[in-house]
This record gives structure tokens, C-alpha cells and sequence, in this order.
């Protein structure tokens, strides 16, 4: 029978004697062995070679020791199986054919994750063992809203005016949109859960560029459409790993945010944590919340920092201590050391 990892008890809200510790973009531009890995492979060869994708996935676990594991991989990658013409150039990721009415959303496609993405699913069974199950591998996509931003858009965004003009000028190709990119997820979670992956997390990284209602219509509506299709599966059925909505600005959302079908809800930087578990309910567990630039500061103060987090958490189990959102490149990795073994010291 394997073990139970201090991760996903916390998933569950079971006593456990510290908050697992893992890190939104965990393997990646801040280590220097992944740099040497990039020096020698484009960033999609990484994505799409298992080996390489493994290898960098288990650099920051050597390194630190952190409660899990997350997939190495891109949130736009599906959007490619769309039928999108997706690149990384040096200045972000760019869509050649961006989606902007209604003929556009038409001649997307549905893909079969398995049939189109195998590397991914091969990625996660070589991960799998490699960690031999010393702690869990999570899995992820992002969320429908969140790709719907980069597919209009054609890439990243500061004032995201092809996705407003979509919502409020054609909100049903918007919502058409949206039901296609919550199939494609939910898919796509689902050949992540049958090869391996052990808990998965729905990205929804600008969800906070919207209205409370918007927020409800858009985001919510479609993120909760996505974990109803992963629980109505068999194979979640079978697995039934824990499913965790972040949603970067979810600060004015609390009241919208705690109903969602997710089990864990990531929280931000932008908001004390016991205020964010006061609203959204001690029964709810959450993940969070320090500001990933607090890693700039000295170790001292990092220290302190993680302490203030987590007693503000403590009142009830169901705490995962993670950054408010992606590592930044230019962090110090001794930096990152110390707040993992600062929150590892806290059982002691």
C-alpha cells in the first residue's frame, strides 16, 4: 500500500505536523542547472522530450526538498492541438492565428491529449519514477479563461483589449470559446490523472483583469465546468486526486471564489491569509501566500516572513505554503533554501 504524502493530507485538511512546501514554477530560469539544461535545448524541446522535461522536473527537488513534485511543461501547449500556431520567441509566447470571432472559434478542433501529446503523458510515468513515490507529482493546465486570453490576444497581455472586446462585444463566441477550452482541459487533466499525475492544479493567471461579474461568468463558471468533467469521469472516479484552483487576483472574488468545486484554492500575495480563510471558510483548504519577490529579501526577514504565513494559517489544518504565484528568475536558489527548510523547521 503506498504512503499517504504530507501533501495531499493537506489537500484533504488532515492534521499534519507542518504545511507541505512546493513552488509555483519550481523547476525553471532561476536554477543554474536548468540554465545549463536551456543552453542546449530550446525551451519546447524540453516540454516535449520526457527525459528532459524529468530532468529539470526533479532539479528543484534534489535541490530542496520540497513536499512535491510539479510537472515541466507549458500551459499553451494544447492550444497548439487546437489548431493554433503557437512559438516561444525571446520576448514570450505568440500565437500567429489568434482567435477573434466566431469563425475563428469554429475551426478549432477538440484533440485526443493522448493521440497529440504523448510526450506529456510519457513525462509524468518517467517522473513517477524517478520520485518512487518519496512525494507526489502534480499535474496541470491552465485554466479556460486564462487561455482564452493568450489565444485572443496572440500571446501575453498588459491591458487584454481583443479579450475585453470579445466579452462585452461578443459574448457568445466568448462562451463558445470557453466551452471548448474546458473540454480541451478537462481532457487533458484527465490523461494527466491516467498516467500518473496525483493531484492537479487549474491555472487561472488572469482571472484578476475582470469584474466581479465577469469574474463569476467567465472564469468561475467555466474552471468549475472543468472539474464537474474531471469528477463525472471514471478515471477520476478511480483516482479521485485532489484538484486545486489558483486564481492570481482573487483579492474582490472571496464571496465568488470560495464556491468553487476545486479542493484547494491558491491565494495570492495581495491578502493576509487568515483574512483569505476567514472568508472563504476554515473548512476550505488553501495554498499560499507569500510574495514571490519577499525571496529578494534577506534570510532573515524570508524567515520571518514564513513564520507570520503560517501561524496565520494554523488556526485550522488544510495549509499548503507555496509562493503567491511563479518564482522569479533573478531569485537567489539559497534564498529559496531557506524558506523551505524554515517551514520544514516548524515541525520541530
Amino acid at each position: 500500500m503506498e504512503k499517504e504524502h504530507l501533501f495531499i493530507k493537506a489537500c484533504k485538511k488532515e492534521v499534519v505536523e507542518r504545511p507541505p512546501i512546493w513552488m509555483m514554477r519550481q523547476a525553471g530560469r532561476y536554477l543554474p542547472q536548468y540554465r545549463e539544461v536551456r543552453a542546449k535545448h530550446s525551451f519546447l524541446e524540453v516540454c516535449k522530450t520526457p527525459e528532459l522535461a524529468c530532468k529539470v522536473t526533479m532539479q528543484p527537488i534534489d535541490e530542496f526538498g520540497f513536499d512535491a513534485a510539479i510537472l515541466f511543461c507549458d500551459i499553451l501547449i494544447p492550444l497548439e492541438k487546437m489548431g493554433l500556431e503557437l512559438s516561444f520567441p525571446k520576448g514570450g509566447p505568440k500565437i500567429a492565428n489568434p482567435v477573434r470571432t466566431q469563425g475563428d472559434v469554429a475551426k478549432l478542433t477538440l484533440p485526443d491529449p493522448n493521440e497529440t501529446m504523448p510526450y506529456v503523458m510519457e513525462a509524468i510515468r518517467v517522473i513517477r519514477k524517478a520520485l518512487d513515490n518519496k512525494i507526489p507529482l502534480i499535474g496541470f493546465a491552465g485554466a479556460p479563461f486564462t487561455m482564452m486570453t493568450y489565444a485572443v490576444e496572440g500571446g501575453g497581455s498588459k491591458s487584454f483589449p481583443e479579450t475585453k472586446r470579445l466579452l462585452f462585444g461578443e459574448p457568445k463566441a466568448a462562451h463558445d470559446l470557453l466551452d471548448k477550452l474546458s473540454d480541451n482541459c478537462a481532457s487533458y487533466l484527465l490523461a494527466q490523472i491516467e498516467a500518473g499525475a496525483e493531484a492537479v492544479q487549474l491555472f487561472d493567471s488572469w482571472a484578476g483583469i475582470l469584474g466581479p461579474q465577469e469574474f463569476r461568468e467567465y472564469a468561475l463558471r467555466h474552471a468549475d465546468m472543468v472539474i464537474e468533467k474531471i469528477r463525472a469521469s471514471k478515471i477520476w472516479q478511480n483516482n479521485q486526486v485532489p484538484i486545486i484552483y489558483f486564481v492570481n487576483g482573487s483579492a474582490p472574488y472571496l464571496e465568488d471564489y470560495k464556491k468553487s468545486k476545486a479542493d484547494v484554492l491558491g491565494i495570492d500575495w495581495r491578502m493576509e491569509l487568515d483574512v483569505a480563510r476567514e472568508a472563504l471558510g476554515w473548512d476550505r483548504a488553501v495554498q499560499g501566500n507569500m510574495d514571490p519577490t519577499m525571496l529578494f529579501a534577506s534570510q532573515k526577514n524570508i524567515e520571518a516572513k514564513v513564520k507570520d504565513i503560517c501561524s496565520r494559517a494554523s488556526k485550522s489544518p488544510g495549509h499548503i505554503f507555496n509562493l503567491g504565484h511563479g518564482v522569479l528568475p533573478p531569485t537567489n536558489p539559497e534564498h529559496v533554501r531557506t524558506m523551505v527548510d524554515t517551514v520544514k523547521a516548524l515541525a520541530k
